[in-house]
């Protein structure tokens, strides 16, 4: 493999992609999209890549599908181009919250895209917060997951006195990421106890195990889907008699009509990262948006360079 470092991108972010570039100082590499009438997509590498460090940036912002497949034929691209090494980076993974095998005769579909990516000729993924980590054992290429938690952690110290505030994670299961802010930012924690019986993706809140009365709240989770059960926590703590609450992701997915109801809710602010693709509708509202192309950018150079990235894959 040379020592030329090549960083390309779909359509899912380009923002965040051009700002990793910046962060570097090299330039988007060059690549022809073409989708025809039949839906088919063409991907053509507009430059020399043989035996360069190939970086290809690609996250499951909508249409999910579209960009997943966009991104299997640019890494077939690149292969076939001689390119040296392929590194995947995926800001948010595809078909992330779909890692574990619950109901009878369903696909373990986050298996099945690390399966997808190494078959297209990737060498290597790099990712973000992953909904949960076993995802990291589906794939036989390395993988590194980065974390965000300390940029959204910073912003809080920052803003806040967090005298008063206590972290709640908004289920039993996000109760380790949770722990990890919490940790961070040097507060005590709470639980909210909830179900959720149908794919609806509407939870019900069972209870909350901790004091919250009389206590400013961050509500933290690795990601917002459609906002309810946030939208859901924030209603039941306000019945706790809890005063502020703010809260902080990872992933703002922010599907359907999310930003309106987090608009219309008792959150004072949602901070969520741009590994996603994020509309102009966003900077209307009171969520507030943190970049992690620093983040990536110190990533990308440190795995070029070979050099350790152990201190940039903070997992608590």
């Amino acid at each position: 493999m040379s020592d030329r470092l090549k960083i390309f991108a779909g359509n899912s972010n380009r923002p965040l992609a051009l700002e990793i570039c910046k962060h570097i100082g090299v330039k988007l590499g060059n690549t022809t999209i073409h989708k025809f009438s039949n839906e088919n997509i063409k991907v053509k590498i507009m430059e020399n890549v043989r035996g360069a460090d190939a970086f290809v940036i690609q996250t499951a912002s909508p249409p999910v599908n579209e960009h997943l497949v966009e991104l299997l034929i640019m890494i077939d691209a690149l292969k076939y181009a001689s390119a040296g090494r392929i590194t995947v980076l995926l800001p948010y993974y595809f078909y992330a919250r779909s890692d574990k095998k619950d109901e009878p005769r369903i696909s373990i579909t986050s298996r099945l895209v690390a399966d997808l990516l190494e078959t297209a000729g990737a060498n290597r993924i790099l990712t973000m917060n992953l909904h949960t980590p076993q995802i990291m054992g589906f794939s036989r290429i390395p993988v590194d997951q980065l974390s965000s938690v300390d940029i959204i952690c910073d912003y809080f110290k920052q803003k806040e006195d967090l005298t008063n505030f206590v972290a709640v994670a908004p289920d039993i299961g996000r109760v380790k990421t949770t722990k990890a802010f919490a940790k961070s930012l040097k507060i005590p924690m709470a639980i909210l106890e909830k179900t959720r019986e149908r794919d609806d993706e509407k939870a019900i809140i069972r209870n909350i195990i901790g004091n919250v009365e009389g206590k400013n709240i961050l509500l933290l989770d690795d990601e917002v889907l459609t906002g309810n059960s946030i939208i859901n926590g924030a209603e039941a703590l306000r019945k706790r008699k809890a005063k502020r609450i703010l809260a902080g992701c990872i992933h703002g997915v922010l599907a359907n009509t999310a930003i309106r109801d987090i608009e219309n809710s008792f959150l004072e602010e949602l901070v969520i990262t741009n590994t996603l693709y994020l509309s102009s509708e966003v900077k209307r509202s009171k969520i507030r948006v943190l970049s992690v192309g620093k983040l990536f950018g110190e990533a990308i150079q440190a795995i070029h360079e070979g050099k350790s990235v152990s201190k940039l894959f903070k997992i608590e």
